[in-house]
């Protein structure tokens, strides 16, 4: 009975050792790293509206990360403007989202651990940073909000 788990369990992880192979093959055969924020950009406006929420919050999350260290490396100028295509690539996520009815939940999903990293980077930026960081986590609440709207209306109960 050990030997025939211990013989499943092996194939299990071999199965999932040739999935992960097969998703990593083609940008690894392609030899380009990641595209760049610049080229996602590009790439919004071309794709079908029900793939735009998903390239929109990918663009977010890659701007929130290099806000981050920009930050980290005193520049905070250029963490601002980071900073705005967040909280501008948000918005446009949640437009598509709602426009298209689908990816609201991995969008909310998204934007709500974008807010926590931001509350993390507010606590450790110069004090003259933190409003920059305050307004955006604001913004970023309400286009939370206006997707949790979107995906759970209110009922009007009168009879």
């Amino acid at each position: 009975m050990l030997l025939g788990m211990g013989h499943s369990r092996f194939w299990r992880a071999a199965a999932a050792g040739l999935a992960l192979s097969a998703l990593l093959a083609p940008s690894m055969m392609s030899g380009r790293e990641e595209p760049s924020v610049e080229e996602l950009k590009e790439r919004v406006a071309n794709v079908p509206i029900g793939d735009r929420p998903g390239l929109c919050i990918h663009i977010s999350e890659r701007q929130l990360g290099d806000a981050d260290k920009l930050y980290i490396a005193g520049d905070s100028a250029k963490g601002q403007t980071a900073l705005g295509d967040v909280v501008a690539y948000s918005e446009l996520a949640r437009d598509y989202a709602i426009q298209a009815h689908k990816h609201e939940k991995q969008s909310e999903i998204a934007i709500r651990k974008m807010v926590r990293k931001l509350n993390d980077m507010n606590h450790s930026v110069a004090h003259e940073d933190q409003a920059q960081i305050q307004s955006t986590i604001d913004r970023l609440q309400k286009v939370r909000d206006d997707l949790l709207v979107a995906m759970f209306p209110k009922v009007d109960k009168k009879k």
